[in-house]
């Protein structure tokens, strides 16, 4: 579930609180790092009830409306769509969500002692998860739809339909959600690991809500697993650890590439950012230089200065260049693509044909000029033996 791209920035954000002194020790901060992808997992299902609570303030409102002393005929007869939504009640029924949405006090351990904001957190994140306490953000946030010009084209369109139901539900999870700044304070109150994870976990949200069908009752969904592929979080344990053991190598080998720059005047964020970006390169041998590279000059984008991106970019780019020089760069299996490709972008199949192509035309324009060549040693690309001409 958990993309790349996340696993990078909750590394960065680790290897900065490192870099802070805010962590004493490789294991705390591998612990760090976990509990941070777990919170993160916990929101996506956070953010499913979320839509649960909702649509039980719309069932209350109705109920309320009936019961009026002096019900009008909309009060007896409430528009009820949002509050029996077909994707919701699937939800409802979710034997996984409901499981997952417990509490685990397992990941309470002896050692963890409520000292910090960070070991409060981790303490409350044991309890499960409801919007029971937090009822107001519920009410604002069904408030934000209410008011909203898509939520009146949803409840007053002609038909209804499963469809109509879905595309609704995925445009909150998108479109509401991480507009309604109630909500982004809240999650930001609950928990010190969500301040970024909105925008991320809502786009996995909605590609999995894409893929329910309408014959479904929910009892069997099934809840997507916390990593995308086997080994991700195999790589993300290793990403930190060993940005963490070879920091001062990393910085030393950044150094000799920011000609007139201190390392210490670089900003933070952009050291730490090409000091994962280098250890990325030299110990995944599957990942290849072009994707890492990609990855880390879009989070230097969102997570560094302005000219962050482009400054990362040259610098990590002399480095590749040294290490496939020096050897130091060593890749394998999807590792390799893109790596028949020299330094202007040539493939070695275009640079032998580009060099045959140049021997054809040498032996074309001696022709020309009276000499004469084999049409094989022309073809072949090696190297033509001209011929002079006999005058007569």
């Amino acid at each position: 579930m958990i993309s790349r791209r996340q696993l990078r920035i909750k590394a960065l954000s680790v290897l900065y609180a490192c870099n802070r002194k805010e962590l004493d020790d490789l294991e705390t901060a591998e612990q760090e790092l976990m509990l941070s992808i777990r919170k993160s997992y916990d929101l996506y299902h956070y953010l499913l009830l979320l839509l649960i609570a909702m649509s039980d303030v719309a069932r209350e409102r109705a109920e309320l409306s009936r019961n009026k002393k002096i019900p009008s005929p909309e009060d007896i007869n409430p528009n009820t769509r949002f509050a029996d939504n077909r994707v919701i009640a699937q939800l409802r029924n979710s034997e996984q969500l409901r499981a997952n949405s417990e509490a685990m006090p397992s990941l309470w351990t002896r050692k963890d002692k409520i000292t910090s904001f960070r070991g409060l957190s981790r303490w409350l994140g044991t309890l499960g998860l409801s919007w029971s306490d937090h009822p107001e953000v519920v009410r604002k946030v069904y408030n934000d739809m209410a008011a909203w010009d898509l939520y009146s084209e949803y409840m007053s369109a002609p038909e209804s339909s499963y469809r109509a139901d879905q595309r609704f539900v995925r445009e909150i999870i998108t479109s509401l959600f991480p507009a309604s700044e109630d909500l982004a304070s809240s999650l930001e109150e609950q928990s010190v690991y969500w301040n970024d994870d909105l925008p991320f976990v809502a786009a996995m949200i909605r590609n999995a809500l894409g893929k329910l069908r309408e014959h479904d009752d929910g009892r069997e969904m099934v809840m997507p697993a916390m990593y995308t592929n086997s080994d991700d979080e195999e790589f993300v344990k290793v990403l930190l650890r060993k940005a963490i053991l070879n920091s001062e190598k990393n910085s030393a080998l950044i150094d000799t590439h920011t000609t007139n720059w201190e390392v210490e005047r670089i900003a933070l964020m952009d050291k730490l950012v090409m000091q994962l970006a280098i250890t990325e390169l030299v110990e995944f041998s599957e990942v290849p230089v072009k994707v890492t590279l990609n990855e880390y000059i879009e989070i230097a984008k969102d997570y560094c200065t302005a000219k962050s991106s482009t400054f990362v970019n040259g610098i990590l780019d002399k480095i590749v260049k040294e290490m496939r020089v020096n050897g130091s760069l060593t890749k394998a299996g999807r590792g390799l693509i893109g790596e028949g490709q020299d330094q202007g972008g040539m493939t070695r199949e275009h640079k032998e044909k580009s060099r045959r192509g140049a021997h054809a035309r040498r032996a074309t324009t001696a022709a020309s000029e009276g000499g004469q060549v084999s049409p094989e040693k022309a073809v072949t690309g090696s190297v033509p033996v001209v011929k002079k001409r006999k005058r007569t």
